[in-house]
């Protein structure tokens, strides 16, 4: 089974390799979505595309799934919505999906986008979109993440216009809205106002303002636009003016502005997160008289008011109509009772007459041209002297060729009575506070004392300001009814009569421009006796009541510390936007968080770094921003920010101070032990180390540095940084470079080592180490380096070489290992010398003289000198040297052609200051006779003479029995002889040869059998006998050893003693056979012998044939002749 899985496994691998070469190693299904964060608001849709390529069907409609994971536990995935699965939405997001809130919309078969419409804080998180894999393999990138903020919606949009206003076809109208935002991240605002006409679903936009600041007419009102008829001014921080010149018929209806929030993404788009609109003001708009032809003029007078009392404002406009009146001159004057009061010329320039002129220095009277029809005359105060007949009074004015006006005929309006009344009474109003000073945002309270009242009463309370003049705050009439005044409708304005002689103004939420002098003016019954009163109100501007400071105990910390800053804010209590920014190096001002009026916190940066605490002192509100664990990062510049929201806006209050924090190293504790000297010999390999004995910090790393002085010059050797990598430095050559390594240890140490030191290397070497710690933010720091130095001297060792010069003599057999050996007496024993070794050798025949056998030189270098003689022994020797001192010859196996002389000769090198090696020294050793001598030979047979009587046709036996066989790799050849009793011949009858092959030398042919029954005892028996085979017989043996160098060859001769033989005819003839000292009976027992031991052989084989058979269980031996152990063939010695 295990078998198998691995084969499975294989395949799988082989498959998988298989893949990734079609594939040629790159990705090819990429899944894409818009780069983050994206920032939206609460309540606003978003909308993430996705889109997938690289599938092999581009037409096939894939399936996607969206995940999300929150802030709050980043490694929990949250199931939001697949296209495959219904019910694939976790609870949270399932009824918003079934609710189709939360939609996955197909763009194409490659391509979605999902949807959420209503945005909620909850949904704040990193957003994941996968492709699910169609396919058999993967190959690519399946899911793609986004992140998404969700951010309050701070856009607030107002206008402080009445719901409703009227005006005159060719008048002027001009309204304004106020919009704002407090989004922390930078925003663009854009306006746009727009006409909803009655009777039509939809309005129109009549002018915009981008976000970019451009102007941009709606559809309808370019041709105006660009006459300069209608126009969108920017006044401040955040109010937004529609100017709409010459109104016509069809501008009629509801007119709004709306305000746009954008944001511009990471993908450098712009996306809108927030749209709001103010309330809409009706407009009515008054058709105008048709003028009949060109010379005619009409001119109209209009009042807002025509009854009224001493010390109101008397407001006349005077309208003039006619054909191409845009490229006209006209001249208008204002008449009382036939009196010129003022008069504007065709440039524009204002006259006042002489009864008024006066009037005119105080400011009372003021006339302008407000188009180029329109024209107004406002007098204020007014008194019962101003009451009477007013009339307008219009001049047609040609210029020439010369810029001269010739006055044309004069044309009349229609005359408008306008009647002043007044009372005299003991009426007297004064003003309780004539100087009152307020903070912006706090409310104004107005008193006015009234006395000698003896009717009812009715007060206006007016402002009078540099740049706006006079205008109505507010009116409280006998009925007690207030009407505001227009510029204040949208204002927290309040008129009251707390008793009979007392009236007070209360205005909210005071702004800067509220500042001037306010006017009390109490009117007694229906007289135009008015009795009036002032003072000045001095408002003080939030900026410079609200001061920010930030402080901080202690600018200067170490890492790991917590710091505390303190933003202290001074000044009245309003509702406040607290925002914390950091700025790093040049980089823009980061947002950590924002803190709201309601006490909501908006992280914008790492929660877990901060803490935020709040204090309040009285008159001083403390906030405190901690920060855990102090990191190089936190080393910054910070600033607290305050913006207070007022007059439907956002304030901002001038920063804070900036305060600079910095970071700190700690201390450090690092302690370096080293040998303050080391001495070596050059080429000898050299160890500097330097040890860390006391660090600053258990997890604390350590980056080294090794430098080198010589001769006041200092260079780097290498650098090891924190994480282990080595570099050497610039000045370090490539061969130095593989001379020098470091290698780190346990405590730490660091070890130098130099090898084969030269003798410039000697010098002053400097260990620095510099400690590297981790801030709390997991980020890596240094200490400052500490230096430990170590002297090395190198010396060059006292060349001393000696050779032994004992002459040796060594013997040895052929066939054996020869071990010749030369040694050193002296300068073997330092490290920084190297030797070049040659072998000499001499024949023992002299044919070759003192030539070299082999040479190792000092860079391990082998070489076989050439030379045909010496092949055959060049390939049976080997070099060693076990010890420093000795060289060793080996020869094996040895042959007897290489006796002779070997004497060894020695040369010794040492490196230069360059680097190069010299020959120093050379010596020889005293020759080694080598003698190798062949097997010496024992061999030895039976020598006992011996007579035997037999008669004819009796077979008899010669033995021969060798007695003595000195080697067991020899081999025996016997030969045997016969000798007739009257010759004196030995005639050879029968010869065994060493490689076993008989031969028949007598001729006898098949009476004669040869017998080998046991090692060493040959047996040759006569068949048959006849007389003719008595003689004299005896057997000679023959030694034959194989030579490594001649062959065979025969080393010893033997010969046994004599068998004398006499053959009988008769039977009756004894056939006994007598030597010396035996009797027949022992020459029968020899046969009887040899059967028996032939028998107990055959037992012994029997019992070992059968015990191998019971064995079969085991495992058998291994054989030599298996194919697991081969025959190596020796070399030829050729």
């Amino acid at each position: 089974m295990r078998c198998f899985l691995q084969s499975l496994w294989r395949a799988s691998v082989l498959f998988c390799l298989g893949l990734l070469v079609i594939h040629c190693g790159e990705a090819r299904v990429l899944t894409e979505v818009p780069p983050g964060p994206l920032y939206r608001v609460v309540d606003s849709e978003l909308s993430i595309s996705c889109n997938v390529s690289g599938f092999r069907n581009n037409n096939t409609k894939k399936e996607f799934e969206f995940r999300m994971y929150r802030p709050a536990n980043p490694n929990s995935e949250i199931n939001i919505i697949s296209s495959r699965e219904k019910d694939f939405s976790y609870a949270i997001f399932d009824q918003r999906v079934r609710n189709k809130e939360v939609t996955l919309e197909y763009v194409s078969p490659n391509s979605v986008f999902f949807k959420i419409k209503h945005l909620q804080k909850g949904d704040e998180g990193e957003y994941e979109c996968f492709a699910i894999n169609i396919e058999s393999g993967y190959d690519g990138i399946y899911a793609a993440k986004i992140t998404v903020k969700v951010i309050d919606n701070s856009l607030i949009v107002s206008s402080p216009m009445p719901p409703s206003v009227s005006h005159n076809e060719g008048d002027t109208l001009t309204l304004t809205c106020q919009a704002s935002s407090n989004t922390v991240q930078h925003t663009h605002l854009s306006v746009t106002w727009y006409l909803h006409k009655d009777g039509e679903d939809l309005a129109h936009p009549i002018i915009s303002l981008d976000r970019d600041f451009t102007l941009s007419p709606g559809q309808g009102f370019e041709g105006r636009y660009q006459s300069g008829l209608i126009q969108l001014d920017k006044v401040g921080e955040a109010t937004y003016r529609l100017t709409m010149a010459q109104l016509e018929p069809s501008d009629q209806g509801k007119i709004h502005c709306q305000a746009e929030e954008w944001i511009q993404d990471p993908d450098r788009s712009w996306y809108s997160i927030a749209q709001k609109d103010a309330e809409a003001t009706t407009l009515t708009v008054k058709a105008k008289e048709v003028v009949s032809d060109k010379s005619s003029l009409v001119v109209t007078i209009s009042a807002q008011q025509t009854g009224l009392q001493e010390g109101q404002e008397l407001s006349l406009s005077c309208s003039v109509d006619a054909q191409d009146i845009a490229e006209r001159f006209f001249s208008v004057a204002w008449l009382r009772e036939g009196v010129e009061l003022a008069r504007i010329g065709p440039t524009g320039v204002l006259s006042v007459g002489p009864l008024y002129s006066g009037r005119e220095k105080k400011g009372e009277l003021r006339a302008s041209r407000i188009r180029n029809q329109d024209h107004q005359l406002i007098l204020q105060p007014v008194g019962t002297s101003d009451q009477g007949e007013y009339m307008c009074r219009a001049w047609p004015e040609d210029r020439d060729a010369d810029g001269r006006f010739t006055q044309g005929a004069a044309k009349d309006s229609n005359s408008l009575s306008v009647t002043i009344s007044a009372a005299e009474s003991g009426l007297s109003v004064e003003m309780e506070k004539k100087n009152v000073r307020v903070n912006e945002g706090d409310r104004l309270q107005l008193t006015c004392k009234v006395r000698g009242v003896k009717s009812q009463l009715s007060v206006t309370w007016q402002h009078k300001s540099t740049p706006a003049g006079i205008s109505n705050v507010i009116a409280l009439t006998q009925e007690g009814v207030m009407v505001v005044g227009p510029n204040f409708a949208e204002r927290k304005v309040v008129a009251m009569r707390p008793a009979t002689d007392t009236f007070t103004l209360e205005l909210n939420e005071l702004t800067p421009s509220d500042s001037g002098s306010y006017q009390c003016t109490v009117t007694e019954g229906t007289t135009s006796n008015s009795q009036s009163d002032s003072g000045n109100v001095s408002v003080t501007a939030v900026e410079s009541l609200l001061k920010v400071r930030l402080t901080n105990r202690n600018p200067v910390v170490t890492v790991g510390d917590e710091v505390e800053l303190v933003c202290r804010l001074n000044g009245p209590r309003l509702p406040v936007t607290l925002r914390w920014s950091v700025k790093r190096g040049d980089s823009s001002p980061d947002t950590i968080l924002t803190l709201a009026p309601n006490g909501d916190i908006d992280w914008s940066g790492d929660q877990s770094r901060y803490q935020l605490k709040s204090e309040n002192f009285g008159d001083e509100v403390q906030q405190t921003l901690l920060i855990t664990g102090a990191s190089h990062r936190e080393a910054a510049l910070y600033r607290c920010e305050v913006s207070v929201f007022l007059e439907n806006r956002h304030k901002r209050i001038p920063p804070s101070n900036l305060l600079a924090l910095m970071v700190k190293n700690p201390v450090s504790k690092l302690a370096l032990a080293s040998t303050p000297t080391v001495k070596g010999d050059i080429n000898t390999d050299i160890e500097i180390t330097c040890s860390v004995t006391k660090p600053t910090s258990t997890t604390s790393r350590f980056a080294v540095t090794w430098l080198v002085q010589q001769q006041a010059k200092t260079m780097t050797i290498l650098t090891s940084d924190r994480d282990g990598v080595v570099t050497f430095g610039p000045q370090v050559e490539s061969s130095q470079g593989q001379r020098i390594s470091m290698m780190r240890s346990e405590g730490p140490s660091f070890d130098l080592t130099i090898r084969q030191a030269r003798i410039g290397d000697s010098g002053l070497y400097f260990c620095r180490v510099v400690e590297w710690l981790q801030d709390p933010r997991g980020q890596w720091y240094e200490l400052p380096p500490v230096n430990k130095t170590t002297e090395l001297n190198l010396t060059e060792p006292l060349n001393d070489l000696s050779m032994d010069k004992t002459e040796q003599e060594v013997t040895a057999k052929e066939g054996a290992e020869v071990d010749l050996m030369c040694s050193l007496t002296s300068g073997a024993f330092s490290p920084s010398f190297l030797y070049t070794l040659t072998w000499l050798y001499t024949a023992s025949d002299r044919s070759v003289m003192k030539v070299p056998l082999v040479k190792l030189d000092h860079t391990g270098l082998l070489k076989y000198p050439t030379n045909k003689q010496l092949l055959g022994l060049q390939r049976r020797i080997r070099l060693s040297r076990p010890t420093p001192s000795s060289f060793h010859l080996g020869i094996q196996p040895a042959h007897e052609g290489d006796s002779g002389t070997y004497q060894c000769q020695v040369e010794q090198y040492q490196l230069d200051p360059q680097g190069h090696w010299q020959q120093k020294a050379s010596d020889d050793s005293g020759p080694i006779t080598l003698s190798v001598n062949t097997t010496v030979s024992h061999l030895s047979v039976e020598k006992e003479d011996m007579n035997l009587n037999v008669t004819g046709s009796q077979d008899f036996s010669i033995p021969c029995h060798i007695t003595a066989q000195p080697s067991q790799s020899s081999a025996i050849q016997v030969t045997w002889f016969w000798q007739k009793e009257t010759d004196t011949e030995q005639l050879p009858i029968f010869t065994v040869y060493r490689n076993s092959t008989l031969e028949d030398r007598s001729g006898r042919g098949n009476r004669l059998r040869f017998d080998h029954p046991v090692p060493n005892h040959f047996n040759l028996t006569v068949l048959k006998s006849i007389p003719g085979d008595s003689g004299l017989y005896f057997c000679e043996a023959e030694e034959w050893l194989l030579s490594l160098s001649q062959g065979w060859r025969k080393v010893a001769v033997d010969k046994s003693g004599n068998l004398s033989v006499s053959v009988h005819t008769e039977a009756g003839d004894h056939d006994a056979v007598s030597s010396p000292g035996c009797s027949s009976s022992i020459a029968l027992g020899v046969p009887i012998a040899v059967i028996v031991c032939l028998v107990i052989a055959v037992i012994f084989l029997g019992l070992k044939i059968c015990r191998g058979q019971t064995s079969g269980a085991k495992k058998p031996n291994d054989s030599l002749w298996a194919e697991k152990h081969p025959l190596e063939p020796k070399p030829s010695p050729e």
